[in-house]
């Protein structure tokens, strides 16, 4: 499946653009694996690396990293850099259902 398959389908689909390289990005990781574990089937988690995968960071205009964007029908509702609590991240996805 494609990144435009994954970001176009109806549920919300949360992507971490990271780094390999990126201190943040590793502190990120076993909160966005908390996440997937309490909300399930309801959401894709999916991490991009930004050196692997330039056009999908650039078609976002991503310029640092770690960089969320939160997906649904192909369409970005919601985005912030940086670490964002698992509580937080759960309340987003789990209000764009």
């Amino acid at each position: 499946m494609t990144f435009q398959e994954i970001i176009n389908q109806d549920k919300p689909v949360l992507v971490d653009f990271f780094a390999t390289w990126c201190s943040p990005c590793k502190m990120l990781s076993p909160i966005l694996e908390d996440v997937k574990n309490r909300v399930g089937e309801n959401a894709y988690i999916i991490k991009i690396d930004v050196d692997k995968n330039p056009q999908a960071a650039s078609a976002y205009q991503v310029r640092g990293v770690p960089t969320l964007i939160l997906f649904k029908n192909g369409k970005p509702l919601w985005r912030q850099s940086g670490i964002v609590p698992a509580t937080e991240l759960e309340n987003l996805i789990n209000t764009n259902r």
